[in-house]
């Protein structure tokens, strides 16, 4: 900046030879006495040092020599002031720059400095630089601060010290310094100053960081070009990119005062998918920052990014890190085809999460899903590979497969691939939209690790999955307040493929989801989950049409709770498919499950569907703690469901003999004709006089349960006998009779008729 190029100021005073006329005495203002008449004042030419210049005998205390024009002084305009001065005879006085101040109408500015540092020669002849600059604005540097009342100047030079010495000084100088406090006056210094070049080959670290010292809490400027950054970088100060960062991948960018996705990808030429990779990197190498703030940006994606090779240095961090506020968007083409291999392999009861004698077992992708002809159950995905020994480790148990049979492995391809990390704790998504739009799946967890947490994410249109655990990286993974959308809305129920999510291990807790139109919601490997305040969907437009287990449960004794949920068109679904001895064999068997205050509600499903299914894959089971109460069941558009629970028993049947700790009370049923019921009261009119009164209870006993016990007998009215008189003697019961055992009979001392209320479990208590 130069106010005399840019808008034509006048500043440089006249030449003392052009006449010592506009030189005065005084303080310059109109009518004080000009050196034109001083008789201690002469013009000197040809001086070895200055040529033309003003030699005076100083006479009086302080000498003054102020130019009577105006000097303008502008905001944001710095002045110099300059002579050269020598002492010639006498004794050597000392020299300032000096200026008085005057406001717009000509009246002094009260005030303010008016005198620069004082100079004194060394010795005679020996010529001397004076100066000082003059400013409205007090910046470090600046001599002579007038403030905002200052219009002008008549600046000049004073002597000061002893009289008697002759001195001799070259015209006054006043140039335009305001450039030598242009990185001072704007709110940024640039590297470019620091000698970053730009070049993209020239390494220019050492420039940003003197830019960053020098900057002062100043923004710092990248100006164009390409700036190679050839070690780790932390910039402390915010930085502006008009140009472009070059970096390794094992090379880490800091950005300390503007750690969100637009400055990162500004830093890589607006690249936001390296900007993202780069900024992860140094989320787990910089303890300044615990979360990365997307800024809603979206971020365009060709391919997966697996987040373990983004930063590069390790494969374990614990500490707690957060990605929140932003959108991935996947682009269609060949980096998301699935990967699949098939091999043959072996497989034993003694290693029933192990597959052996695999064909290029090292080829075969961590992360792949596992699927086979016979035994393996749903959600198995490669937790581990052992290319020497032609091994593959699982993420659950086989259920008996045969001992040699052809697996297929096949590698969905996600938006963050998390697999690379052997160990990520406390982990955080909040607020991330993925758009996957039938293109790529969307996260996949770490192998291991605690509380990995998606909250307030969209996860729209999964080709394959919404979240995938493959190890134990799910340990109590937090799912709170996200909408699931399938890619697979038109297609009906049994053609879906896709699921929201998947869990291997314990503790997890989904809440206050919501999602549509999958094969499944999710499917849980572990135990300890809490379901709750979710709605999800899977229904179709097919006439009695079929329904998906909205939730499958894949252990036994689970010891968890699905409560408050809208369960829409689906059905829980409770089985023990990762069980390599799937018999029953000394555990709690099918128990420390509580399914209460939900919503099932379903429309124009097939009559034969239900809301609740048992499926063992090995005999002996049967049930051991299980509460369903105060649920509602509804089936609209259609006829009635036959009943709300069943056991799959095309495997296995559920041990009825055995049931125990059932409670299945409180429950409303509407367009379901079974009232399933554990105990259940019913009223038994017998209008004909026998002494065994046999009661069918297979209409209100759920899960095939026979009745195994009698509460009670309580007469309604009087019991009589043939000769209609009342009878006072009561009945005992026998139990587990007729068809499925599902009958209770009455035994009474003599043929009667009546009517009582029979209340029967079909547990142990």
């Amino acid at each position: 900046m130069n106010q005399v190029i840019t808008d034509g100021l006048n500043l440089m005073p006249p030449a003392f030879s052009d006449g010592l006329g506009v030189w005065s005495q005084q303080d310059g203002t109109p009518g004080s006495d000009t050196w034109a008449s001083a008789g201690n004042a002469a013009l000197v030419t040809a001086d070895q040092d200055f040529g033309d210049c003003l030699e005076i005998l100083k006479a009086a205390t302080t000498t003054q020599i102020r130019y009577m024009g105006q000097t303008p002084v502008l905001p944001g305009l710095y002045l110099r002031v300059t002579a050269r001065v020598k002492a010639v005879a006498g004794l050597i006085p000392s020299f300032r720059i000096a200026a008085w101040a005057a406001q717009a109408n000509g009246s002094h500015v009260p005030g303010v400095v008016e005198v620069g540092p004082s100079v004194t020669p060394a010795a005679y002849g020996e010529v001397t630089t004076v100066s000082a600059i003059i400013g409205l604005g007090d910046r470090g540097g600046v001599d002579m601060a007038w403030g905002e009342q200052a219009a002008y100047g008549h600046v000049g030079l004073d002597v000061t010290g002893p009289n008697g010495g002759s001195v001799r000084i070259e015209s006054i100088k006043v140039e335009d310094i305001t450039h030598v406090f242009h990185r001072k006056l704007m709110d940024w210094v640039d590297v470019k100053d620091f000698g970053a070049m730009g070049d993209g080959v020239t390494d220019d670290t050492a420039a940003f960081e003197a830019a960053d010292a020098a900057a002062a809490g100043r923004e710092v400027l990248v100006g164009e070009g390409t700036f190679l950054i050839g070690s780790n970088l932390t910039m402390q100060s915010p930085v502006r990119f008009h140009g472009q960062l070059s970096m390794a991948d094992h090379v880490r960018l800091v950005l300390s005062e503007n750690f969100d996705l637009p400055s990162y990808a500004d830093a890589f030429g607006g690249d936001e998918v390296q900007g993202f990779k780069k900024a992860f990197q140094a989320m787990l190498n910089h303890g300044d920052h615990d979360s990365f703030d997307m800024m809603g940006r979206r971020v365009l994606l060709d391919g997966p990014i697996d987040m373990a090779a983004a930063v590069g240095n390790k494969v374990s961090y614990a500490n707690r890190r957060v990605i929140r506020n932003g959108q991935f968007s996947c682009l269609a083409g060949p980096n998301w085809d699935d990967e699949v291999h098939t091999a043959t392999a072996t497989w034993s009861a003694a290693n029933p999460a192990r597959l052996d004698n695999v064909t290029n077992a090292g080829t075969i992708p961590i992360g792949s899903l596992v699927t086979a002809a016979q035994g393996v159950g749903r959600e198995v995905y490669v937790r581990d590979v052992n290319a020497a020994q032609n091994r593959v480790f699982l993420s659950a148990e086989l259920s008996v497969p045969p001992s040699s049979q052809s697996y297929t492995f096949t590698r969905f391809k996600y938006i963050l691939d998390f697999a690379g990390f052997e160990n990520l704790q406390r982990f955080s998504i909040e607020g991330v939209e993925f758009l996957c739009a039938g293109v790529g799946s969307a996260i996949m967890l770490p192998r291991d690790g605690l509380i990995f947490h998606v909250k307030d994410c969209f996860f729209t249109g999964p080709k394959d999955r919404g979240i995938t655990s493959c190890d134990t990286g799910c340990a109590g993974l937090l799912i709170d307040r996200c909408q699931f959308l399938s890619n697979e809305q038109v297609l009906r129920v049994q053609d879906r493929t896709t699921i929201g999510f998947n869990t291997n291990s314990n503790d997890v807790k989904i809440r206050d989801n919501r999602a549509v139109k999958f094969r499944h919601f999710g499917v849980f490997g572990g135990n300890g989950n809490l379901i709750t305040g979710n709605h999800w969907f899977q229904g179709d437009n097919e006439p009695d049409g079929q329904i998906s287990a909205g939730i499958v449960l894949t252990n036994t004794n689970v010891k968890s709770t699905i409560i408050g949920n809208y369960i829409d068109n689906s059905y829980i679904e409770w089985g023990n498919e990762h069980d390599a001895a799937p018999e029953l064999s000394g555990e709690f068997s099918f128990g420390g499950l509580t399914i209460n205050g939900n919503i099932f509600t379903a429309n124009g499903i097939a009559s034969w569907s239900n809301f609740i299914l048992i499926r063992p894959y090995g005999v002996g089971h049967y049930i051991n703690g299980l509460s369903i109460c105060d649920n509602v069941f509804r089936h609209l558009n259609g006829g009635a469901l036959d009943s709300v629970d069943d056991v799959d028993d095309s495997i296995a049947p559920l041990d009825g003999s055995r049931t125990a700790n059932f409670l299945m009370t409180g429950n409303v049923y509407h367009g379901i004709t079974k009232n399933s019921q554990n105990p259940v009261t019913v009223k038994v009119t017998e209008n004909t006089d026998l002494d065994v009164w046999e009661v069918d209870l297979r209409d209100w006993l759920p899960f095939e349960g026979e009745a195994r016990t009698a509460v009670s007998v309580l007469p309604e009215g009087a019991v009589r006998s043939v000769a209609n008189v009342a009878i006072y003697t009561m009945p005992y019961a026998t139990t587990r009779h007729g068809v499925g055992r599902g009958s209770i009979r009455l035994n009474w001392s003599q043929p009667v008729h009546g009517t009582v209320q029979l209340t029967a479990r079909c547990d142990s208590i």
